[in-house]
């Protein structure tokens, strides 16, 4: 059986992700090309698929429409997108991670080098995504959840 995505793991993820970042963007920010507003803008869509999937699989499984049969929804989906779940969750920690180091370097720059001023919207358009995609996943990982049986006593 499968643990459930620990938030304190994502939370040690983007940490790391920030600081990393945080030192090479200290470095490197000098040759770096300038961040759009729309840099970040990738994780939105994965977040929204992951919130339509998860009413979806919640409606099934709150109904128990799960099986094998037409309408029904097939373990090997909902496992599916468990691992969806897991995998997003990293990815969108990492992400927000990294588009915090961006900013923890930019906003005290921003007052004296014009291009950190200009970089700013795109590394919050960024981080914001990363917080929305790793929300997407905690809850399409929770509605994978079969539901308690009544007549069993909790575990």
């Amino acid at each position: 059986m499968l643990k459930a995505t620990r938030v304190r793991d994502l939370l040690a993820l983007a940490v790391l992700a920030a600081i990393v970042s945080w030192l090479l963007v200290r470095v490197l920010y000098g040759s770096l090309p300038p961040i759009p507003v729309y840099a970040g803008a990738s994780l939105y869509p994965v977040a929204l698929l992951e919130v339509v999937l998860a009413f979806m699989i919640r409606s099934r499984v709150g109904k128990r429409e799960i099986g094998d049969g037409p309408r029904q929804l097939h373990p090997i989906t909902a496992a599916r997108a468990v691992a969806l779940a897991k995998a997003s969750a990293l990815v969108g920690s990492a992400a927000a991670g990294v588009w915090v180091g961006f900013l923890l370097f930019l906003l005290p720059q921003r007052s004296f080098v014009q291009a950190a001023s200009e970089d700013t919207s795109g590394v919050v358009v960024g981080a914001v995504g990363g917080i929305v995609l790793v929300a997407a996943a905690l809850w399409l990982e929770h509605c994978c959840k079969t539901p308690e049986d009544p007549g069993e006593p909790a575990a």
